[in-house]
This record gives C-alpha cells, sequence and structure tokens, in this order.
C-alpha cells in the first residue's frame, strides 16, 4: 500500500495521495490550496493515475485545487451531498461574505462529474474499497474515509483512517463555524472514532499522522468522553 501526504503552502491542510503500489491507479483526498505543484511531483514519482478525488468535507481550504485537478483528469469528485453547496459557495462553510477574496480566487464551480456520498457507504477506487462514515460536528457533511490493509513496506498491514477535520494528534476539529456543532462532534468522536481498532492508524487533515491507541490514551477530547 502506498500512502503518501503532504500540506498544502497556505493552509497546512494535508493533502493525500492512496494507491495499491507505485505505478497503480490511486485517489487523491482533499487537494487544498495550490497543491498542484507538489501533487503533480508525488504522481510523477511513483508513477501513479488518480481516478478520483475524495472530500472529507466541503472547507474550501480542503477543496481549493478538486476542480483543476478534476478535470485536468478527467476524474468524477465524491463529497458528502450537505457539504456540496460549499464547491461554489465556499463562503457558506466558514461564515464570509459572498464574493470575499479567497486566495486570489473569486469565483469557484464544480468539477464535471460530482458524486454524493452515503453515509455508511463503502466505495471501490483503484482496486481498493473505503468505508465511508458520515461524522458531523466540524461541518454537516463530514465524513471519515476508512481503508483496511493499509501497511507500507515490510510492516504488517494497519487499517488507515483518513479523519479530515474530525480528528487530528492531540486535538479535533473547530465547531464554530456554520453547519458546526459540538453535540454532533462528540456524538461523531462517541460513536465513530472511539470504537474503532487502536491499531488504526489516523492520516488527519492537518498536522501529523496518529493512532486511535495514541488518541484514546492521551486526546483531551477523547479521554473526556
Amino acid at each position: 500500500m502506498l500512502i503518501a501526504g503532504f500540506p498544502s503552502a497556505a493552509t497546512d491542510t494535508n493533502c493525500w495521495v492512496v494507491a495499491p503500489a507505485a505505478g497503480e491507479q490511486c485517489v487523491v483526498i482533499d487537494p487544498g490550496i495550490g497543491v498542484q505543484p507538489q501533487l503533480d511531483e508525488v504522481l510523477a514519482e511513483n508513477r501513479l493515475h488518480p481516478v478520483a478525488v475524495l472530500l472529507t468535507h466541503g472547507h474550501f481550504d480542503h477543496t481549493f485545487s478538486v476542480l483543476p485537478v478534476c478535470q485536468a483528469r478527467d476524474v468524477p469528485a465524491y463529497i458528502h451531498p450537505a457539504d456540496r453547496r460549499q464547491l461554489t459557495d465556499p463562503w457558506a462553510g466558514v461564515g464570509l461574505p459572498s464574493g470575499t477574496p479567497l486566495f486570489g480566487s473569486l469565483t469557484f464551480a464544480e468539477p464535471d462529474d460530482v458524486r454524493e456520498l452515503a453515509p455508511d457507504d463503502k466505495i471501490s477506487l483503484a482496486g481498493l474499497e473505503f468505508r465511508v462514515t458520515h461524522a458531523p460536528g466540524h461541518s454537516a457533511g463530514s465524513v471519515v474515509f476508512g481503508l483496511t490493509g493499509a501497511g507500507t513496506g515490510s510492516e504488517s498491514d494497519e487499517p488507515a483512517l483518513f479523519s479530515g477535520d474530525v480528528l487530528f494528534a492531540g486535538a479535533i476539529g473547530r465547531t464554530d463555524l456554520p453547519g458546526g456543532s459540538m453535540d454532533e462532534m462528540e456524538r461523531s468522536l462517541r460513536t465513530v472514532i472511539l470504537p474503532m481498532d487502536d491499531a488504526t492508524v489516523v492520516h488527519p487533515g492537518h498536522g501529523p499522522s496518529t493512532s486511535i491507541a495514541r488518541e484514546r490514551a492521551t486526546n483531551p477530547f477523547l479521554r473526556g468522553l
């Protein structure tokens, strides 16, 4: 399994590239602001061919480059329907007046092919099966993507979780933006995150990767539940 990640320069939002191996098809998760050059380098270095873009939620720091990434390769984007509006109206998700310049852009548009994620669904892409779980709280349409058999190199395969802004190393995503809710976040942490296998490797939307075991033991927001 190949999992490569790098932060965007503007907001340190992690963009993830996931493939069964080098030289295979891949999936891109959360292409943020200005990630195209780095993404192109990762794809070229590993001879990867994107077949889809997955979005953990609709905030513009995670979706900013979805249009150019999808259009350049003629691939679909997947997003939960509760956050789809933010692809064309990103201001709605962060409480800014419509038309406010966002990192040099004034207009936003959907890719030609947008597919809505169903909660508690499984989607097969690039030879991988992602489990989609709705986990609102940071935004109404936040989801996490689970993936089994995600070890690398000589390491034994371990489950992986692409948690977006639901769970970070030592923290959780903010809940004070439009569509956010601390009550829903706590419910998502309790019913989605805490039941996961301790061995699950967590690849978040910001910051370093971690594990469910580490967060269960040290993350104050999980310990409090």
